[in-house]
């Protein structure tokens, strides 16, 4: 479910050089959404010699206004403010939370395809996609913004296209947003325990500690991508499960094994990003491994993962929802072996355009069995 806490700092100016770039950060670092902030309008302006920044008009160009509006790499510069906001909060990243909630509705047992039920999900995917999840992706922004002034410099941040203080004031709406809406859930869910609040929270905990220092556990490949892949799978499942029914042991444990395969995914995504990680001393899996020896470790956490799951649902007596399960895992496999294990950095969203409806799919799978 996307997670949330972020705390801005007052940092001095930062200042990055190679031979080829030099990038200056005239900002003041991090939020804290605990502590009270100054509004000034303050711009953060990051410069880098020799790409696209200093080009505005080659990237715009070149980039792709779709590629814009979803949020991913080979974007086209746009100066539209909301377009731009929207750029921030990633809104490709989404459909994975919202699709978590919906396995979780699924195996509650307990969803109906009334008005009410339906009003539900729907709110209960905002909080965990555009809310929480955009809030997230601001929040990883805002601290990565020297590192994306390397990777992907036409960025809302180090390209200039966004002030500080928009940035922080999204923070802020954003977290808000997710946990005010998480509230609301749990007295329409009838809670007496704020069960859908704590989730949102805990997850805004993981959120913060994965992208901010002191902790910032995305320096760790292991850890980082195992606290995303519970943020992307565990937590929205779990959400949706606790709205519409109770959480039991053998879901837990369900949605624990999908966050190793979310593991596996979260690296697929690092291979765009090794040249910056490096610069900066983050320690992914492509960076510490090599990008041969990363690949593996991905596919095999998905596929790995799945094949667990495929055992656990054979042990607990659902043999056709075993089946189905590994018919979807031999797609995912093909795709791997077509664009992935070719080049990871190439390919990398062709594969998941590819391979990870078969992924999602096969989670609405297990949901299902787990409500018989």
């Amino acid at each position: 479910m996307a997670s949330l806490l972020k705390i801005f700092s007052v940092s001095p100016r930062t200042s990055l050089s190679s031979s080829s770039s030099t990038t200056t950060v005239h900002s003041r670092p991090p939020l804290a959404p605990f502590f009270p902030l100054s509004f000034t309008r303050r711009r953060i302006a990051i410069r880098a010699a020799g790409n696209q920044v200093d080009e505005p008009n080659q990237q715009t160009k070149t980039g792709s206004s779709f590629n814009q509006l979803l949020g991913i790499k080979g974007a086209a510069q746009e100066t539209n403010k909301c377009k731009v906001r929207l750029q921030l909060t990633k809104p490709v990243t989404w459909p994975p939370l919202i699709w978590g909630v919906a396995c979780g509705a699924a195996a509650s047992g307990n969803f109906h395809w009334d008005f009410e039920d339906v009003a539900k999900s729907i709110v209960c995917m905002m909080m965990s996609g555009p809310f929480l999840m955009g809030y997230t992706q601001t929040m990883n922004d805002w601290y990565d913004r020297e590192i994306d002034a390397i990777n992907e410099p036409y960025r809302p941040i180090p390209s200039g296209a966004i002030s500080e203080n928009e940035v922080i004031a999204q923070i802020w709406f954003l977290l808000l947003g997710g946990l005010t809406l998480a509230g609301i859930l749990d007295i329409w869910a009838g809670h007496a325990f704020p069960t859908i609040f704590d989730l949102a929270l805990g997850g805004s905990l993981v959120s913060y500690i994965y992208s901010a220092p002191p902790f910032k556990l995305k320096r760790n490949g292991w850890i980082g991508n195992l606290a995303l892949g519970a943020s992307y799978i565990s937590l929205p499942w779990l959400a949706g499960q606790a709205l519409f029914g109770t959480l039991s042991a053998d879901i837990i444990f369900l949605t624990l094994l999908y966050s190793i395969a979310g593991f596996g995914v979260g690296i697929v995504n690092d291979f765009k990003s090794v040249e910056g990680d490096r610069a900066h001393g983050l320690q992914s899996i492509p960076v510490a491994f090599g990008a041969e020896t990363a690949k593996w470790i991905s596919v095999g956490a998905i596929d790995i993962t799945q094949l667990l799951i495929v055992g656990y649902l054979l042990g607990a007596g659902k043999p056709y929802h075993a089946l189905a399960l590994l018919l979807l895992t031999v797609p995912q496999v093909i795709f791997q072996f077509q664009y992935f294990l070719k080049d990871p950095e190439k390919y990398d969203v062709k594969y998941q355009a590819s391979a990870q409806p078969f992924l999602v799919l096969g989670m609405l799978v297990t949901a299902l069995a787990s409500c018989h």
